[in-house]
């Protein structure tokens, strides 16, 4: 993902805009995009303010929430698959989540289960 813009060069581009450069102006003078310099323009206009936001995705998940709920499913039946704790979120608690989504819950705190036990290691493989 490329950078943000610098806290200066967008200062100059409000600074020419408010001096009465028109956003198209301002932008061809700084080099810069026109959608760029009219969404600067229109957050500063709208806070006062056109300093760039932190990139990315928020931490966290929409499944943080029902944790303990998941929790206790995994706990009462230890052969749930993903695919049905995510009908059983659906069902009881209107949250939309595919299995992939659970996947990740589950991951991130480092639970998992193995349908099988593990067994020892072939003595005639090659290791």
């Amino acid at each position: 993902m490329a950078r943000a813009y610098s806290e200066d060069l967008r200062r100059r581009v409000m600074v020419a805009i408010a001096g009465g450069l028109s956003t198209r102006a301002a932008a061809r003078r700084f080099e810069i995009g026109e959608s760029t310099a009219g969404a600067w323009h229109r957050l500063w206009r709208a806070n006062g303010d056109c300093r760039a936001r932190k990139q990315g995705h928020p931490p966290g998940s929409k499944l943080d929430a029902h944790a303990a709920f998941m929790l206790d499913l995994t706990e009462a039946s230890k052969d749930i698959s993903l695919a049905e704790i995510a009908a059983r979120l659906r069902t009881e608690r209107g949250v939309s989540a595919c299995a992939a989504t659970v996947w990740h819950f589950f991951d991130k705190r480092g639970i998992t289960y193995k349908k099988r036990p593990p067994t020892r290691p072939n003595r005639s493989a090659r290791m």
